[in-house]
């Protein structure tokens, strides 16, 4: 303990006299003008950027019809125009100090002012990539400080102070210094994941030579195995011994054979459902009074869109113990039934072939599976038919293609006088049979 106190005393010690020697070299004559055109082109730099930044913003709202990473590269251009104008200006003041003045010294601060402004702005544009909020921050201000201390030339008394911070297991030390590169190079590594994988997603998902389950398999696959790489990278950077990960890898077991059973359930029954192709994504299926199409399959869930809009998430588990009908899965095309009926009176010949014109004037309707029509029975007020007919496009709904076809039987029917009945009866009343009104009436 003692020799831990030690280390960071005498890191602490060696950083403090780093710092009061580059603050005694601040105070030189030579050095005050420097700082004195520094102080100017940072404030030049903010007028400038409060005279040209809403010109800027206009500009951006004015364009129409650009990509959306265009648009947020702007923006973020936008966010940095002073820190931009600052390096600019600090650029050409090292170059009027250079023309004016032979020795470097004379130079220095305006020459590491511009530099490291002009590290930061990179840094802060480059950072644009990572989508993820808190993660594109902890980068950023990771490079920042980096950069900062590389160029004034305190790296090396930084690390050696987060170096001497440390705590030990055994034969274990973990230091901050670790700490801080494991969480820089773990979240280099997860966003380097990412992007490998949002790119072989898109060019895997565009390989028509592929079917839609293989397609998702492969990209779930490809994202676990480059995530997983990211975390065990990031663990050895730190230091710490893979060995000890069977321990947890036990506890974690035990946890998934009391407590996570469905997660698990559902893990595996993804895996299946890629596996044996039963359902794809864009299949047409129906599941309990749920009907829409694959939207995504998830590693937990399958996303289910309907014609409403909703969106449900199944658990995979449902989709392999329970009852799915999948309309499309050899084939895109599905028959469907509606039922009508006419009067006795209409000939059943000619109703069934103005039923089938009916159907095949509808848009949907397929002509070379042809719609068909039958007698089903005699009813009490109709002769009963039923009328099929073929699509092949369930997602465009179901619903809509039988009310087109029930509309368009109706026009049929008015236009060649056939009637549809609807049920009637006709009451007798037997002459004194009728109660008389204080007949029957009850009493209190």
């Amino acid at each position: 303990m003692d020799g831990e106190l030690d280390t960071i005393v005498t890191g602490l010690d060696e950083l403090w006299t780093a710092l009061k020697l580059q603050l005694r070299l601040l105070s030189l004559p030579n050095q005050l003008g420097q700082l004195a055109a520094i102080l100017v082109c940072f404030l030049l730099a903010w007028l400038l950027a409060r005279r040209f930044g809403p010109k800027f913003d206009d500009w951006i709202r004015g364009l129409e019809g650009r990509p959306k990473w265009q648009l947020r590269w702007l923006i973020a251009l936008r966010n940095r125009t002073q820190l931009a104008f600052f390096a600019i200006l600090t650029w050409l003041a090292s170059s009027g100090f250079a023309y004016a003045y032979t020795f470097p010294s004379r130079r220095y601060l305006v020459t590491l002012a511009a530099t490291i402004a002009t590290a930061w702005f990179f840094i802060r544009i480059a950072a644009q990539l990572i989508k993820n909020r808190f993660l594109r921050r902890i980068v950023i201000w990771g490079l920042t400080v980096y950069a900062t201390l590389y160029y004034v030339g305190l790296l090396d008394e930084a690390t050696r102070f987060l170096d001497g911070l440390a705590i030990e297991f055994g034969d274990f030390r973990l230091t901050l210094l670790a700490i801080l590169k494991a969480v820089l190079v773990t979240g280099l590594l997860f966003f380097g994941a990412r992007l490998i994988a949002g790119t072989a997603a898109k060019r895997i998902s565009k390989n028509e030579d592929i079917s839609p389950s293989m397609r998702v398999l492969t990209v779930k696959f490809l994202q676990v195995a480059l995530y997983s790489a990211a975390f065990f990278i990031g663990l050895k950077a730190v230091g710490f011994d893979l060995t000890g990960l069977a321990v947890l890898s036990g506890a974690i077991g035990v946890g998934l054979g009391f407590g996570l059973q469905k997660v698990v359930s559902n893990l595996v029954s993804g895996v299946i459902i890629l596996l044996d192709k039963s359902v794809k994504p864009g299949d047409v299926i129906s599941l309990g009074d749920t009907f829409g199409w694959i939207e995504a399959l998830g590693a937990r869930y399958v996303s289910v869109v309907t014609r409403d809009g909703k969106e449900y998430l199944i658990p995979n588990e449902d989709l392999i113990t329970g009852q799915v009908v999948n309309w499309s899965h050899s084939n895109q095309f599905v028959r469907l039934d509606i039922f009508f009926g006419t009067a006795y009176s209409d000939d059943p010949h000619k109703v069934r072939k103005i039923a089938i014109e009916a159907a095949q004037s509808v848009d949907r309707v397929l002509s070379f599976k042809p719609p068909v029509c039958h007698i089903t029975g005699f009813g009490d007020s109709s002769v009963d038919y039923i009328l099929r007919f073929w699509i092949t496009d369930p997602t465009g709904g179901l619903t809509n293609i039988r009310g087109n076809v029930y509309l368009a039987l109706w026009d049929a029917f008015q236009e060649h006088g056939i009637s549809i009945p609807f049920p009637q009866r006709e009451v007798k009343v037997l002459g004194g049979t009728m109660p008389s009104p204080a007949t029957g009436a009850g009493k209190d």
